[in-house]
């Protein structure tokens, strides 16, 4: 099997509702011969599923991830690339480009716009592999810049890396020695930083797509409620800590 689908398949099973759904299978299963163990099945599946949509804790692992790099300003520094990491889009000619790109690609691109208007003079790396689609990544954020006036000229395309690892590895030769700004979702960029690093690149972080945009901010009894929305930011959080303990371990043997 593949090693980057064997990586993807095994990530997919250890995510949250995954773990709460096996434990639900087995609790079912050994109901009858071992009702003790079922019920402790069962009491953890429930106990992970109300913790993980619970927002106090959803918004507090995740900020720890957020909060890494500030946002973006303007510095008086001349830039050479702005490098805007892939994430994901379902290629369908009947959408304008733009309602192609999976939302955290549409908030990539859309920061990549504000920091071009910035720095006219960077040019742009859009970045990622098509998947099941017949065109990338790469190409339909290119398409989509293009669409909001950035001049074709201006971007260039790395059309194979298939994760993040590879991304830094195939665009590290071209933007090496310059000034390079970094684009992706936030909580994705305390990875990314360190993929770039060990390579010898040390951008310029440009964080979007936050999840807890105001973790200050006063909150109503509706916040505390568990909710679908807070089990997808744990689960985007948990994601994102295992490939960092991952890049920990990877580190001590190299």
């Amino acid at each position: 099997m593949d090693l980057f689908l064997l990586k993807k398949i095994i990530t997919v099973l250890i995510m949250p509702i995954n773990i709460v759904l096996i434990l639900l299978i087995f609790a079912l299963v050994v109901h009858r011969k071992k009702p003790k163990n079922s019920i402790k099945s069962l009491s953890a599946a429930l106990i992970i599923l109300l913790v993980s949509s619970f927002a106090p804790f959803s918004d507090t692992v995740m900020t720890a991830l957020e909060n890494d790099f500030p946002p973006y300003v303007k510095k008086n520094l001349s830039i050479d690339y702005i490098v805007v990491l892939g994430c994901g889009h379902n290629t369908n000619p009947e959408l304008p480009v733009t309602s192609q790109l999976k939302t955290c690609s549409l908030q990539r691109m859309v920061e990549a716009v504000r920091i071009y208007q910035l720095h006219p003079e960077a040019r742009i790396i859009t970045s990622g592999y098509g998947g099941s689609n017949p065109i990338t990544n790469a190409e339909t954020v290119k398409q989509s810049l293009v669409l909001l006036g950035i001049p074709a000229q201006k971007i260039i395309t790395e059309n194979f890396p298939k994760d993040t690892e590879e991304e830094a590895q195939l665009i590290a030769p071209r933007v090496q020695g310059t000034q390079v700004i970094l684009v992706t979702n936030a909580d994705h960029m305390p990875r990314s930083i360190n993929y770039f690093q060990a390579e010898g690149i040390f951008p310029i972080a440009a964080p979007t797509g936050y999840w807890v945009k105001n973790p200050d901010s006063h909150k109503n009894w509706a916040h505390y409620m568990p909710s679908s929305k807070k089990l997808e930011q744990s689960t985007i959080a948990w994601y994102e800590s295992l490939g960092l303990i991952v890049q920990w371990f990877k580190s001590l043997f190299s």
